[in-house]
């Protein structure tokens, strides 16, 4: 069962309005869609999603609460274009969920999980062709380490790159659990005692499969541009890569343009559309990480349009 994490604080923060219209860029098995549908009377939820799976478990879990939602199956880089289709220029809220779900974890065949034997697969959409058997087994030993190094945070990038390029000399690396064993080989012994030793790896490996880094700044981009004043943005992401990106984004919308910067009165033209609601980023309470250990390094950032 997933639990949505920082879901009180996330649903609190967009502050819903009852005959708003929100929308959840990652719909995933429906935590926050779910809440935010509880809250509605006139208003409408849209919910994006590419995962085919996540979007029939949802369907289902939303029709109990009311019909007052649409499901766009698609990645969330495409939201703007896709809400232009549906007539939705400006929305009072939006909700972005950057962690994979607890079932594309716990299902065996989708080989996000290092823990359990299965395919190298990690697709978040699974129309997609490309997946982590093509990234482990045809990029150059450069290009591995450079991924694990940039998007893992892997200090032993190159010793791990260096061990997948000669054990796949022998045959194609086809497993996950075979991919653990090529990763523990490349590291110290006193590195695999600390936590487990594929994790930055496999991260490294589904953010290359689905593209995530690559699309996320335009995404938050589109989203602000999106809120009507005083609409919110809620983002919770799950590593220091994401997080870094959206307190760019949000640090470049609502701080005060740098030719007025240290004035003593500031002409209104010169203010930002932009502020941000929790100046310090929340984190899981120690009751939340007791009930769901995944919640650990979630990080929620909030922003809303004032002008």
């Amino acid at each position: 069962m997933h639990i949505s994490v920082l879901l009180e604080e996330t649903i609190e923060a967009l502050n819903v309005q009852e005959n708003g219209i929100y929308v959840d860029a990652t719909l995933g098995y429906g935590g926050h869609s779910s809440e935010i549908l509880k809250r509605l009377k006139a208003g409408h939820l849209y919910a994006f999603d590419q995962d085919r799976m996540a979007i029939e478990a949802s369907k289902q879990r939303l029709s109990a609460i009311s019909s007052h939602f649409t499901i766009i199956k698609s990645n969330f880089k495409e939201m703007k274009v896709k809400l232009e289709k549906e007539g939705i220029t400006e929305v009072d809220g939006i909700v972005f969920d950057l962690g994979v779900s607890s079932p594309q974890l716990d299902e065996d065949f989708r080989g996000f999980s290092y823990h359990k034997d299965a395919p190298l697969d990690m697709r978040m959409d699974l129309d997609q062709s490309f997946s982590a058997y093509d990234v482990v087994n045809t990029y150059s030993e450069e290009d591995l380490a450079r991924i694990i190094f940039a998007y893992g945070e892997e200090k032993y990038a190159k010793s791990i790159a260096h061990h997948i390029l000669v054990a796949r000399e022998k045959k194609p690396i086809e497993t996950t659990l075979e991919l653990v064993e090529i990763i523990k080989e490349s590291m110290p012994e006193k590195a695999k005692r600390e936590k487990h030793p594929a994790r930055k790896t496999f991260q490294a490996i589904r953010i290359e499969v689905n593209q995530e880094l690559a699309i996320l700044e335009d995404s938050i981009k589109d989203a602000l541009s999106l809120l009507k004043v005083g609409g919110r943005c809620a983002v919770i992401t799950f590593h220091s890569l994401e997080d870094k990106i959206v307190k760019k984004v949000f640090k470049e919308h609502s701080e005060v343009a740098e030719i007025v910067k240290g004035l003593p009165f500031i002409p209104e033209e010169y203010l930002p559309s932009y502020q941000l609601v929790n100046r310090k980023k929340t984190t899981a309470t120690e009751e939340e990480l007791k009930n769901n250990p995944r919640a650990r390094s979630a990080t929620l950032r909030v922003i809303e349009r004032v002008k």
